[in-house]
């Protein structure tokens, strides 16, 4: 669990504004139904908390309320609300943004990642789609984080994140030959190893799904032991164990700490690899019990179960 919070505020960047009329709406947070997952459980908002993620919040809100019309206090103040579980009030934070700044992908992907946390994925990808029209043409840059890493060092770029989730997005409707696409357009954006695993953890299981089995292995050749990964280990330990350079009881062991990314890449493997549906399903079912509801691997285990699975259930 990172325990390190830092408020970052982002260059500001110049964005031509739609309407100078748009009045600045009144944003407070609601407690509500968040999402109904594709198994049919409900998730709801959390209470609030008197803790960091909160007064981050808090400091977010002023900012925006003391610049209603800045881009980049609409940004912050959408994900310190997100990062408390609030993604509908998010959604319609971003929303707002983006009436404002028709121009400014930095709204679509934000507002499409939240659209993949509440499952609403033909939303998000219609989002992730949008932005890489408005970013073709123009300079990356790199994205601040919300939760630092160790290092307090941003791994990942505006571009790099659109393609990123479009990617996800489409996976999570069983889209592969548009989320290999996706991905494959990431790939320009990829400076740090934390990218190289992230990416080729997807990739690869794209690939498999694909009947490309030696493309998923060349995804993954360059991937190594001794890479410098500072936030993606589980990435980088399943890559590895894709390579067979693990077994599978330790990824198994580690996984039962409920490593989501861990469980769902090994799921796959028994799926695709070992042709065994029942050790996949019982990783799967492991998964759903005790995992992220809102995590990546989780919203993919999902996915699969929806579609291999809920006949038997």
């Amino acid at each position: 669990m990172k325990n390190i919070y830092i408020f970052v505020v982002a260059p500001f960047l110049f964005f031509s504004c739609k309407n100078e009329e748009v009045n600045a709406p009144t944003f407070e947070l609601k407690q509500q139904i968040e999402a109904i997952t594709l198994l049919g459980d409900t998730l709801r908002s959390p209470s609030l908390e008197d803790n960091q993620a909160y007064k981050n919040y808090q400091n977010a809100k002023i900012a925006f309320e003391n610049a209603p019309k800045n881009a980049d206090s609409i940004i912050w103040f959408g994900r310190r609300t997100a990062y408390l579980g609030y993604f509908k009030d998010a959604i319609d934070i971003y929303s707002y943004g983006n009436e404002l700044y028709p121009e400014d992908a930095r709204f679509l992907r934000h507002r499409g990642h939240r659209y993949i946390s509440i499952r609403q994925y033909d939303k998000a990808i219609s989002d992730f789609e949008k932005a890489v029209q408005l970013i073709k043409g123009k300079k990356d840059m790199i994205e601040p984080d919300g939760l630092p890493n160790a290092r307090n060092l941003p791994l990942s770029t505006l571009h790099g994140n659109i393609y990123y989730h479009l990617g996800l997005a489409y996976y999570l409707k069983g889209d592969m030959t548009n989320a290999l696409k996706a991905y494959s357009n990431r790939t320009v954006t990829e400076k740090y190893p934390d990218n190289l695993v992230s990416g080729g953890y997807w990739q690869y299981m794209i690939q498999r799904r694909l009947g490309n089995d030696e493309k998923a292995k060349e995804v993954i050749e360059n991937i190594d032991p001794e890479m410098d990964i500072i936030e993606n280990m589980s990435y980088h330990t399943m890559c590895l164990f894709f390579k067979n350079e693990l077994d599978d009881l330790k990824i198994e062991t580690i996984g039962t700490s409920s490593s989501d990314v861990l469980s769902y890449g090994l799921g796959n493997w028994y799926l695709f690899e070992q042709q065994d549906s029942l050790k996949a399903q019982a990783l799967y079912g492991r998964l759903l019990r005790e995992g992220n509801p809102y995590s990546f691997a989780y919203l993919a285990a999902e996915s699969d179960w929806n579609r291999l699975f809920a006949e038997n259930d």
